[in-house]
């Protein structure tokens, strides 16, 4: 894949239906959600909702190491599962579906503050065993991804592309009226030397504002504020629109992105979850990087949005309120600068050490061991100052001499922004011993997020998992939390204990 690093935003789809939501209030808990209020939610007028679609996966097994000793797989930099999870407990009041769990997605949906201390690659790596709280008898291993932090002084100009689906599933103040309020967002933190083109589609695509400098944010935002949604759902065209403006603007060695917010309703011309997919395949040699941001209910494409991200140089995310607009659109704003692509992780297992391993989450990330050296292969995205984390359960063998022999190996390639060629890494990690309340802060907080989605998607593996431990370990994690983010997760717990009582 060809990618000039400059980000071209392609606006955003949008589509469903529901009630309305709250602007921040003065006596709100600082970095908590501004929850939206659908106590009387009954659907858009006119729109004949056809309910969520979520895909659905089987959980990774234990693989024995003599068997096959090699685990390979794609990052995934998604945090889309954690919202939509968030607005299912806070909002809905109910346990949501199998399929909306992606136990990845929840881990990776926090800022974790991993040190970079790599001079010569854009990713810093560490990692760590220790004992799995929920089950004695086996390790955890926890492998940890950091992208290069970029001082917001040194960030390339970006080409923007605000792609915005104004069909009439749209028409909610959870869809098209919470996403134009990120696109300001995003707005008042552009450079005089950025760029930003409006793509709109429902029947058919069309161009609402030609690539205008950041110094005309009035403008900008004067044409985002026009947007109304009514009509049919043209996606394909929309997406091919984007692109084409998005490229029409290309800043060679820059930051292109095209931002594509929906509910993913596609309903005219190309609508196949296949062959959108294909669709966007063809379009990420283009040194262009895509964000596809979910929103609303009852309509929510999630299975669709998932796979168009991935397949597309790109990352999801789910909007569900304010807050969460402000986290994706300001507080890590970053994240749209990538510092490389195709980012494989390829883990081998030292038999002498262990007997069997489990990928934690990454069903649909899972790659061959042959794809880790095909450079044709796509693979995930990382942005600056991002953080990625793995997690694998691990039955161990007896070794007395374990501690003078690596755990297990891993070895990393990736791409950068700009370049077809792939870089390597490589990082040994040995077993130290250490108990599950001796590792650090990361394994504690990041195994409290999987012993979580175990529970809540009723885990065949999830062993003696429960709320009132995962409270526990929570409150013995020390991490920085500027936001809130990480406070608020304890709430949702207490939530879902409450849910799964009553």
């Amino acid at each position: 894949m060809k990618s000039t690093g400059k980000l071209i935003l392609l606006s955003i789809f949008i589509m469903s239906s529901c009630s309305y939501y709250s602007e921040d209030s003065d006596n709100s808990p600082q970095g908590f959600s501004n929850f939206l209020d659908f106590s009387g939610y009954r659907g858009n007028s006119g729109v004949e909702l056809k309910g969520d679609q979520y895909a659905e996966y089987e959980e990774n097994p234990f693989i024995l190491v003599s068997e096959n000793p090699v685990s390979t797989f794609s990052i995934d930099a998604d945090g889309a599962s954690y919202s939509n999870v968030r607005r299912f407990i806070l909002q809905d009041n109910q346990i949501p579906p199998k399929g909306a769990i992606r136990t990845e997605e929840l881990i990776n949906y926090f800022e974790l503050d991993y040190d970079f201390a790599q001079t010569r690659h854009p990713i810093s790596l560490n990692g760590e065993v220790s004992r799995c709280p929920w089950n004695d008898a086996n390790n955890l291993i926890r492998i940890g991804l950091k992208g290069k932090p970029i001082p917001d002084l040194e960030l390339s100009s970006s080409n923007f592309v605000f792609l915005i689906d104004v069909s009439g599933s749209m028409a909610s103040e959870d869809k098209l009226d919470l996403l134009k309020n990120g696109f300001i967002y995003l707005v008042d933190e552009l450079t005089e030397n950025d760029r930003v083109a409006i793509v709109t589609y429902a029947g058919s695509a069309g161009l609402l504002l030609e690539s205008t400098l950041g110094s005309e944010k009035q403008k900008i935002k004067d044409a985002i504020n026009k947007l109304g949604a009514g009509g049919s759902t043209a996606g394909a065209d929309g997406i091919i629109t984007a692109y084409e403006i998005a490229q029409k603007n290309l800043i060679q060695k820059g930051n292109n992105r095209v931002i594509l917010g929906t509910d993913g309703d596609f309903n005219v011309g190309v609508s196949d979850k296949d062959e959108l997919v294909k669709l966007i395949e063809e379009k990420r040699d283009l040194g262009i990087f895509l964000t596809v941001l979910g929103v609303g209910r009852g309509n929510l494409n999630d299975a669709a949005l998932e796979q168009i991200a991935n397949n597309g140089n790109g990352t999801y995310e789910y909007i569900d309120n304010i807050e969460q607009l402000k986290k994706v659109f300001i507080y890590e704003k970053n994240k749209f600068y990538t510092v490389a692509k195709d980012v494989k992780v390829q883990v081998k297992f030292s038999q002498a050490n262990v007997k069997a391993y489990r990928l934690i989450g990454y069903e649909n990330r899972v790659l061959d061991e042959e794809d880790f050296e095909d450079d044709n292969k796509d693979a995930g995205e990382i942005g600056s100052n991002q953080n990625i984390t793995a997690l694998y359960e691990i039955i161990p063998n007896s070794n007395p001499s374990l501690r003078t022999s690596p755990t297990f190996s891993i070895d990393f390639k990736y791409k950068l922004p700009d370049s077809d060629v792939s870089q390597n890494m490589k990082l040994d990690i040995f077993n130290e011993g250490k108990s599950f309340e001796k590792s650090t802060n990361y394994m504690r907080f990041t195994s409290c997020l999987a012993s979580y989605s175990m529970l809540v998607s009723d885990s065949q593996y999830k062993g003696t998992s429960n709320f009132d431990n995962i409270l526990l370990w929570l409150d013995d994690v020390n991490l920085k939390d500027t936001y809130g983010f990480k406070e608020e997760f304890k709430m949702i717990v207490e939530r879902t204990r409450h849910l799964f009582n009553n």
